[in-house]
């Protein structure tokens, strides 16, 4: 091999051994003293997992907290079909139901479980057989009893199911690139895009007696996302340069599943509890205006400022003796009405961490 070869295949070679030893402080085939190969990356601190509506939400226990009905949820599920191309899974959680019920826990509101009971049915089982003791038992024949009335039953239940995932309703992107004409010219290339998509959901309260449907919602969000990208060519002397740089960034599908979800929530348990519809909601309506001439992401809910104006007074408490009626809705076809059209009704940017970029800006 000729100088010059050797020249030429000792520098990628020294460039290898020098990234081999780099990666060996990181990585170990033996454990250390705590049991680990690694140390591993990251430290994120565990936050509140809050939406725009989350605020809205705790405003309602005001009102919950003066009259228990008791809701329970039952399937909310992805009925939108859409799974990952390489065949990993679903696009949307399949865990809406839970999200729902925190939610209806935001608001205070008194929850019996119907959406997992196997525990419970487990529990009933054994102590049809009297194999279950509440306690160490203290004599023969010291075990759990069953007795009638014993499980609360649920005044309403929510269901439903996520319905529509709507990829690339609309999308704008611009690129170009330019330079010097010599062969040795700088020559640079830029680009960006934009696109949007929505989701959709459906629910539905019904008055767990007669099976009524009482109340329902349907809400959307967009989702947006953006690329970015740029980069530089040029040759200095007898070597090149080709560097780039890009960034991209999508507002979280399962936060916006969330989000949609709350605000159904919300609606649902303002209109059962009989809460004024300006409530909890923020004090400005953007739609009336300019939509434009204000920031909304700046508002701040009434959640906090002022819960509500006052205790809100019933004629008739509810007792267990008589369960909470349907009547007290409104007729179904008030269910569009205008407060619940509006998209800022309830909506706040409150964030534990300040503005993350994530809720709800881009």
């Amino acid at each position: 091999m000729t100088p010059r070869g050797r020249k030429h295949l000792l520098k990628p070679l020294a460039l290898a051994l020098a990234a081999a030893f780099a990666l060996e402080g990181c990585i170990s085939p033996y454990a250390d003293s705590v049991g680990r190969y690694t140390t591993p990356i990251g430290g994120a601190p565990v936050i509140s997992n809050e939406t725009p509506y989350s605020a809205a939400l705790r405003c309602m226990s005001g009102f919950t907290r003066q009259r228990p009905i008791k809701m329970a949820v039952g399937q909310i599920s992805d009925y939108t079909g859409k799974t990952e191309s390489d065949g990993s899974g679903r696009k949307v959680t399949a865990g809406a139901a839970l999200m729902a019920m925190t939610a209806l826990a935001k608001a205070g509101v008194p929850m019996v479980e119907r959406f997992d009971t196997s525990v419970a049915e487990m529990d009933l089982k054994y102590a049809n057989n009297k194999l279950i003791a509440d306690d160490h038992p203290q004599a023969p024949g010291d075990y759990r009893k069953i007795l009638s009335g014993s499980v609360l039953g649920s005044d309403y239940y929510i269901v439903g199911g996520i319905t529509e995932l709507n990829f690339n309703i609309r999308s704008e992107n611009a690129t170009g690139d330019g330079g010097g004409t010599g062969t040795g010219a700088t020559k640079g290339t830029f680009g960006g895009s934009l696109y949007v998509m929505n989701i959709g959901l459906d629910l539905r309260l019904v008055n767990s007696i007669t099976l009524e449907v009482v109340d329902v919602v349907s809400y959307q969000k967009q989702i947006v996302g953006r690329q970015v990208s740029a980069g530089v060519f040029d040759f200095l002397g007898t070597n090149f340069f080709d560097a780039s740089v890009g960034e991209s960034a999508l507002e979280p599908i399962q936060l916006a599943v969330r989000s949609v979800i709350e605000r159904g929530v919300m609606e649902m348990v303002s209109r059962a509890y009989g809460a004024p519809s300006g409530a909890c909601a923020v004090a400005v309506d953007y739609l009336a205006g300019n939509p434009y001439g204000a920031n909304p992401y700046q508002q701040q809910a009434l959640a906090y400022q002022q819960p509500y104006a006052a205790p809100y007074a019933y004629q008739q408490p509810y007792t267990y003796q008589q369960p909470y009626q349907p009547t007290a809705f409104r007729p179904m076809e008030m269910n569009n009405a205008v407060n619940r059209s509006n998209p800022y009704r309830g909506y706040a940017s409150d964030d534990p961490i300040g503005v993350a970029g994530l809720r709800p800006g881009y």
